[in-house]
């Protein structure tokens, strides 16, 4: 039988459990939270998946960025599973010095599920007391940081501060502004770093450029909301397209892209 083309997550869920090595199902697939298992299925029996399995989970959660992309991120990010690992960061971030920490929430999104806090012990009191869930991402708050998100899609590429001088959130979900932002070199290649690792074919990118110069990776996602961007939404949409074509051509030789 020749190899299968899924190009909707209507025929997925007909054919899930017949698909095998050499098949193919193009598109993100719709989880609902806890069934992110199933591209670990998908991937095991050898189906590919377009975009890859590992950049749609990255996309669906913080903690398992966290986990994989730590190196690009603020140094002492950490992904938080249990009481333990909380314990860890408490006399890490003690010894350090940190003093306010961010909490970020697994899978909010839109800066909803962004906490801070005066410090890890008052991170490690809520938790104890039960009114914070285990798994969340805790890092050291760098104050006065630039937020840039980075939109990277097929030759598309182009750059825009989110600012808020309300509130330390600056997604434009939470009041910020969109400003146009001229990415240098270093940065871009920082994003290609990021994508090359976490198996992104295209990507909405947030950086966070320090005070000091430095820039770390925030956030990564296959998706994002296209307010402050350039690019149109009927454009962002065909560009996706053309993307999935050219990784179809791929990997079925012959096929038009």
């Amino acid at each position: 039988m020749a190899p299968r083309l899924i190009e909707s997550n209507e025929e997925l869920g007909v054919r899930f459990q017949e698909l095998k090595a050499g098949d193919v199902v193009v598109g993100r697939l719709r989880l609902r939270p806890g069934e992110e298992h199933l591209l670990l299925d998908l991937a095991a029996r050898g189906v590919r998946l377009v975009p890859s399995a590992m950049s749609q989970w990255l996309s669906r959660s913080k903690v398992f960025q966290a986990r994989v992309l730590c190196p690009f991120m603020v140094p002492s990010t950490r992904p938080v599973y249990d009481l333990h690992d909380l314990m860890q960061l408490v006399t890490e971030y003690g010894r350090d010095g940190v003093g306010r920490v961010v909490c970020k929430l697994d899978r909010a999104n839109g800066g909803m599920g962004i906490l801070l806090f005066a410090s890890v012990e008052e991170v490690y009191t809520l938790a104890v007391l039960g009114s914070l869930c285990f798994p969340f991402v805790l890092q050291p708050f760098i104050d006065q940081a630039r937020d840039i998100r980075v939109v990277l899609l097929g030759d598309h590429l182009e750059a825009y501060q989110r600012h808020n001088p309300h509130n330390f959130r600056h997604n434009l979900h939470c009041g910020g502004a969109g400003i146009p932002w001229q990415l240098d070199s270093i940065h871009l290649e920082l994003c290609r770093q990021v994508m090359a690792r976490g198996e992104f074919p295209y990507a909405h990118i947030d950086l966070l450029l320090t005070p000091s110069g430095e820039c770390w990776l925030n956030e990564i996602n296959l998706r994002g909301g296209l307010r402050g961007a350039q690019i149109s939404q009927h454009d962002y949409l065909a560009s996706v397209e053309q993307v999935h074509a050219r990784l179809l051509g791929e990997v079925r030789p012959g096929r038009p892209a």
